[in-house]
């Protein structure tokens, strides 16, 4: 089964499918510079230089999956009881952030109204400069969001609870214009695809 961007999982499928990716495009090359070397007999040849330019989008996929390779998914248990409290909240899971400075990996994103709830087990994950680039793209994006990142499962659980319990009232005087490019897709859903474009 597939696992999209923004679902429990991905980063286990994704590891898997940039591993074949990155081990595909590695074989071209050495492929055609071996069998240069097999026909002509010497290295020297326009083969050589082919399979060296050959490596260059392999070795960019390499970095790819060394930063897939890096994160730790969510743990199964805190999923389940994430997934429980969330109820019929816009959640998105195992997103990699990436900005110009830093890097963060946050497990969850609980979106409702005006308010984007993070949680993230990484402690080394800065929440505040996190938080603040999240916000700050959405802003740009015309979603007057609070964001907030909590590093503890309990508050994140009673929060989702509170987002759960007050989804209407907290969803209830905002104006919204569907995005004619996605249609189908309500304003939850667009700021969920907003933030997933900014992950990896």
């Amino acid at each position: 089964m597939k696992s999209n961007k923004g679902n429990y999982g991905y980063f286990q499928q994704e590891k898997k499918r940039r591993l074949l990716i990155t081990l595909g495009l590695f074989a071209i090359p050495l492929a055609v510079f071996f069998g240069g070397l097999l026909y002509y007999g010497k290295r020297e040849t326009v083969l050589t230089v082919i399979s060296i330019v050959g490596c260059l989008p392999a070795c960019r996929s390499m970095v790819n999956l060394i930063m897939v390779w890096m994160q730790k998914s969510l743990p199964q248990e805190e999923y389940q009881l994430i997934h429980e409290h969330a109820g019929e909240l816009t959640m998105a899971y195992e997103l990699y952030l990436t900005s110009q400075e830093k890097s963060s990996y946050v497990d969850a994103f609980a979106i409702c109204g005006n308010e984007v709830v993070g949680y993230s087990h990484d402690p080394k994950i800065d929440v505040k400069y996190t938080a603040s680039q999240v916000q700050k793209i959405l802003h740009q994006n015309g979603y007057r969001v609070n964001v907030k990142i909590l590093r503890d499962l309990q508050p994140y659980l009673d929060r989702l609870e509170s987002l759960q319990k007050n989804r209407e009232a907290l969803e209830k005087d905002i104006r919204f214009t569907p995005d004619e490019r996605y249609p189908n897709l309500s304003r939850n859903e667009l700021i969920k695809h907003t933030i997933l474009a900014i992950s990896l």
